[in-house]
């Protein structure tokens, strides 16, 4: 029988037992279905991670009092770490002998920006920083200026708008020089930043800037823990001296003894990127794992449905052998219907997963992904199942007694 003829009959087979094929057909497109959207969605949110993690330049990291990216519980020995303060972020950077500039961050309050009649959603930010920001986060001005060193020293009053901000309260008019108030206090607009996006469905624009003494002189605990501070080594070739220096000399200030651990995280973009990967590749394993489980389910049930159609098409067997067809044709008809069969419900699953999958990249509206890599390794899976569950009922049907099976009713 040709290949043609033998795939031709293949489909009239499937067709004519559309209920008990589709049935069968749901086990295989469920587990590729489940290893095509786990692989999908984890590769549209890394690659979106790996695009959007570059706020922090190639010479400049973060000191934090946690990880900066943490998946479970902490340890008990890192919850139990006291705070870093802004006061021990100003002795480390007095401290410093290498050319490097820090710049603290320390979010305050959330509520909202009015200006006049018009007024935000209770969704700001309002955060406290210092002169150093712009450069060591990567940000840019799109008009005005930013805190300068004289605002951080007297706590003026002014802030920095983000993109967001902006374009609630100033859609036809420019806010440099204006006075909004957020939580009851007024402060004068310097500046608006460019905007920077969303970061994981949240907004880097809904943000007010605002010098970090001014926010403890408003909401007081000068000892609180600052969120994050930025170190950038001016020159870049000096970067792993600074870290080591400010690894030294922070353990210094925070008193941690010799031979214990730092009391504080170190992060840059690979670090954050790494413990990222590690928990995308967890993802894709776990959906791998259970894709392979299902798919094995679904083999055995295309050994089931294959065996009952050697039963039922006992006598068509015996008119083929009759008729000069030998044990490989008839092999290799059976193992090429348990194929068709594998690669439809493959087929349909790699498209649900794809579909399914890239629903994460609409959602966050970033470019959609294709795991080609492992869209061919499900499809080689299936094929692989097809022959190794659709190798015993083509054995089977080969080795039927022609006389028997035409006697058969």
């Amino acid at each position: 029988m040709a290949l043609f003829e033998a795939l031709r009959v293949a489909l009239m087979a499937i067709r004519s037992h559309k209920l008990r094929s589709g049935l069968t057909l749901t086990g295989m497109v469920i587990g590729v279905f489940a290893i095509i959207v786990s692989i999908t969605g984890v590769k549209v949110i890394d690659v979106y991670f790996k695009d959007t993690i570059q706020f922090l330049g190639a010479s400049t990291f973060t000191i934090t009092r946690f990880p900066s990216v943490n998946f479970g519980p902490l340890d008990p020995s890192i919850r139990n770490r006291p705070p870093i303060t802004y006061e021990q972020v100003e002795r480390l950077e007095r401290s410093l002998s290498l050319p490097a500039t820090i710049s603290p961050v320390e979010d305050f309050r959330l509520g909202r920006v009015t200006y006049r009649g018009e007024q935000t959603d209770p969704n700001i930010i309002l955060l406290g920083t210092d002169e150093d920001f712009l450069d060591n986060f990567s940000w840019e001005l799109s008009e005005g200026r930013f805190i300068t060193e004289m605002d951080v020293l007297y706590g003026r009053p002014v802030a920095v708008l983000g993109n967001d901000v902006t374009e609630e309260l100033f859609a036809n008019e420019t806010p440099i020089g204006k006075t909004v108030r957020f939580d009851g206090h007024r402060y004068e607009v310097i500046g608006v930043l460019k905007r920077k996006g969303n970061f994981l469905g949240f907004s880097l624009d809904n943000r007010i800037y605002t010098p970090i003494t001014r926010g403890f002189t408003l909401y007081g605990q000068s000892n609180r823990n600052i969120a994050s501070s930025s170190v950038r080594a001016v020159n870049a070739r000096q970067f792993m001296a600074v870290r080591e220096e400010v690894i030294g000399k922070f353990r210094t200030v925070r008193k941690v003894p010799p031979g214990k651990d730092n009391n504080f995280e170190l992060s840059t973009n690979d670090t954050m990127q790494s413990a990222f990967e590690a928990f995308t590749g967890t993802l894709t394993l776990g959906g791998a794992v259970i894709g392979f489980i299902a798919l094995i389910a679904a083999g055995v049930g295309i050994m089931n449905i294959m065996l009952v159609s050697v039963t039922e098409r006992t006598r068509e067997i015996g008119v083929r052998k009759s008729v000069g067809a030998k044990r490989r044709d008839i092999m290799r008809q059976f193992l090429i219907e348990a194929f068709v069969l594998c690669q439809i419900g493959g087929l349909v699953g790699i498209l649900l997963g794809l579909v399914v999958g890239n629903i994460v990249a609409l959602y966050f509206d970033i470019r959609a992904a294709f795991p080609w890599g492992w869209a061919i390794a499900a499809v080689a899976v299936v094929s692989a199942i097809s022959l190794l569950f659709g190798g015993y009922p083509a054995f089977k049907a080969a080795r039927l007694d022609p006389i028997e099976s035409l006697r058969y009713e």
